[in-house]
Order: structure tokens, then C-alpha cells, then sequence
């Protein structure tokens, strides 16, 4: 039987970016210990397995050193994040699955002569917020009194999504790698990014997040997409970050999902604080800590009012029960934009693109299930 030598640090390396201590896979790789220490080599089949368990391109393991790894669109997360500087491997396959996704789009879009884009990169950081966030909503759609008409704020997070995703940005939406319900995206690490292009601008969203995270995380890198930059954020309603860029964006995206004339209109500043906070979040159909957040900007609460006020509405966010993931085909092109996946079906049914690249993009497995999807979507075959 064939052994392999592999150098100790780079197990040590996998498992550290994986999250995992080596003691966590001693049950499945019992010669774990003895690997490390270098008293016993593994098999090749051995060395493939350990790099399927953390999530390691098994070439990383044959290097003499390990790699540095770097997030391959700009990083503007708030300073103190864990993960900055140290990627997880599902992060990191996330953003390239995306750029894949990106890439097949934008050469389709050429090959149907789709013309650029014109509101990608029309913004400038610095740009007066208000004019900003207007102009945004305006070529959106995103009208807010059709918006108080909606029945629920999360219909309108559905509605916000579609009319972002009807203007040609490829909104996907997801809590794990692809469809692999065993890799969990943290949102600790990343709420979500977006991938400037004019051909194919495409926005993620950390399905793992609170909705009412979800809401702000949209508005928030939609603001990316204008401003024409590539960013991965892990900005939220409360947060004030150092960078300019960010600071910017969630100035704008707030005054987009709220604008502060309508705010200061609709706000009752001698209501109880929990009572008007839900009043407008059903008013404005947003989350209620984007309303924490305006009531803060006119004037309504302290700095330390707000942030007391806002942890208490986190956790009772929390607290509350996720639904269950409802129809599989709807979830699934929720998963990775309907343009995306209506345009994918299309082009390989017709034979444009072929099938084993259609399901590495979507995370399929089965032809039956392809179809299905393409069904679901208007695009299937009898």
C-alpha cells in the first residue's frame, strides 16, 4: 500500500482553517496523532479523505509550506473580526462558486448582446446620501408606498430581492456552501458581499443571518454595486465602521429603507420605545433595528439608549423559530438569483452550456433534479 509523506504544519493548517481541532477528527482518522508527529504516513486515499473532512484542495497538502490565503475581492470588514486575515473554506468557496456563477453570466449576457449597465458604478463614495439613496430607490422600483401595502416585511425583503433581481443584479441568497446543508456560513464572519461587474453584478446574501439582517445586508451591498466597488462586508444597522467606504454605504442603505423626511413624519417620539419601534417596522416594512437605527438619527434615542435598546431586540430576534425551507425549486433559485439559474437552464438545455458545469455551479447532482429547477422556472422540457 502507498504512503505519502505530508508535512505535519500543513495538517495542523488544515484543521485550524477549518475550525477544527486535530483531537475533533481522531474518531474518523484514528492515525491522526501519529500523522502529525511523523511516526506514520498516511495513504493517498487517507490524504483525500482528510482533505474532503476540512475542506482543503487536496494539492494544498503536498506544499512544503502551507498557503496564504486571501480573500480575492477587497475586505472591508469591521477591525476585531475573527476571520480577517484567515478566511474559512467556506467563505472562500462561497466567493468562488459566486465568481464562477459571475463569469458564465457575464459571457452569456455578451452572447445575447445585452448592453451594459448603466447604474453599476454611477455613484461615488462621498456622494450626498440622500440624492444617493433616491436615486437607487427610484431606478429600482423600490416605491415606498407600494411597500407599505405588502403584507409582511419579509414579503418585502422577497419583493426587494425581485426588483433587484428584475434590474439585472444576480441576487443569491443562502446559509451553507451550495447545497451542502453540513457547512454552515457564519455570520459572524461575513453578512455578505458584492461583485461589481456591468455585464454581471451580483450580490450575496448570508441566508444564515436574522431576516431583518438580510434586509440592511441587501440595501447595504446594493450600495456597493452602485458605487461600482467589490466588498466583503460584516456591516449591520448599528454599526458606524472606520472605513469611509462602509461608513458611506450604511448611511446610504438606511436612508434608502427609510428615508429620515419620511422617518421624522412618521415617528411618535412619546410612544413606548418596543411599541413604535414595531409600529414603523410595519409601517416601513424593514426590520426593526433598521427603525432602532432611525430613531436614533432623529434624535429619538442616546448612543447608549440605542445600543441597549438594539442588543435586547438582537436576542429577541433570535429567539425566534426559523420557518421550514419551504418548496426545494423556489429555495433554490432564491439560493442563486433566478436570472442566474433561468439563464443557466435555458443555455444548457439548448446545448450552450454543458450539463456537468450547470450542476457545479448550482451544486446538483441529479439530471432529474436540473430539469425540475428548470421547470419550476418556466424553462423546462416535457
Amino acid at each position: 500500500m502507498n504512503r505519502v509523506a505530508i508535512q505535519p504544519k500543513l495538517l495542523r493548517w488544515a484543521c485550524e482553517r477549518a475550525g477544527f481541532e486535530l483531537t475533533d477528527l481522531e474518531s474518523k482518522f484514528p492515525h491522526l496523532a501519529a500523522w502529525e508527529a511523523g511516526t506514520a504516513l498516511p495513504t493517498l486515499k487517507q490524504v483525500e479523505a482528510f482533505a474532503n473532512a476540512t475542506h482543503t484542495p487536496v494539492g494544498y497538502l503536498f506544499l512544503p509550506d502551507p498557503p496564504v490565503e486571501k480573500i480575492p475581492i477587497p475586505d472591508f470588514r469591521a477591525p476585531g473580526n475573527e476571520r480577517i486575515g484567515h478566511p474559512s473554506p467556506d467563505l472562500l468557496d462561497t466567493i468562488y462558486v459566486c465568481q464562477q456563477r459571475q463569469e458564465w453570466f457575464r459571457n452569456y449576457a455578451r452572447s445575447m448582446g445585452e448592453s451594459p449597465l448603466a447604474f453599476v458604478g454611477s455613484a461615488r463614495v462621498g456622494d450626498d446620501v440622500v440624492r444617493t439613496a433616491a436615486r437607487i430607490r427610484e431606478e429600482l422600483g423600490f416605491d415606498l408606498d407600494v411597500r407599505r401595502q405588502t403584507p409582511t416585511w419579509t414579503d418585502a425583503l422577497r419583493r426587494f430581492i425581485e426588483q433587484a433581481d428584475g434590474l439585472g443584479v444576480l441576487v443569491m441568497c443562502n446559509g451553507v456552501v451550495q447545497n451542502n446543508n453540513y457547512r454552515h456560513l457564519d455570520p459572524q464572519e461575513f453578512r455578505g458581499f458584492a461583485m461589481a461587474d456591468d455585464l454581471a453584478p451580483l450580490v450575496f446574501i448570508n441566508g444564515a443571518d436574522t431576516k431583518a439582517g438580510q434586509m440592511f445586508t441587501l440595501a447595504h451591498e446594493l450600495v456597493h454595486i452602485w458605487s461600482g466597488q467589490s466588498a466583503v462586508s460584516d456591516s449591520q444597522p448599528s454599526a458606524v465602521p472606520d472605513q469611509q467606504v462602509e461608513r458611506w454605504c450604511n448611511e446610504v442603505a438606511a436612508e434608502l429603507l427609510v428615508p429620515l423626511d419620511a422617518m421624522h413624519q412618521a415617528y411618535h417620539p412619546d410612544g413606548e420605545l418596543a411599541e413604535e419601534a414595531g409600529r414603523l417596522a410595519r409601517y416601513f416594512k424593514v426590520s426593526t433595528l433598521v427603525i432602532l437605527r432611525r430613531i436614533m438619527d432623529v434624535g429619538g434615542l442616546t448612543r447608549e439608549e440605542f445600543w441597549e435598546a438594539y442588543h435586547a431586540e438582537v436576542a429577541r430576534l433570535r429567539a425566534i423559530p426559523r420557518g421550514s425551507g419551504g418548496n426545494f425549486y423556489l429555495t433554490q433559485a432564491a439560493r442563486v438569483s433566478k436570472r442566474f439559474a433561468a439563464a443557466l437552464c435555458a443555455s444548457t438545455l439548448e446545448g450552450q452550456t454543458r450539463y456537468t458545469d450547470a450542476f457545479r455551479m448550482l451544486g446538483f447532482s441529479k439530471l432529474s433534479t436540473f430539469k425540475e429547477l428548470g421547470r419550476s422556472l418556466g424553462v423546462g422540457v416535457a
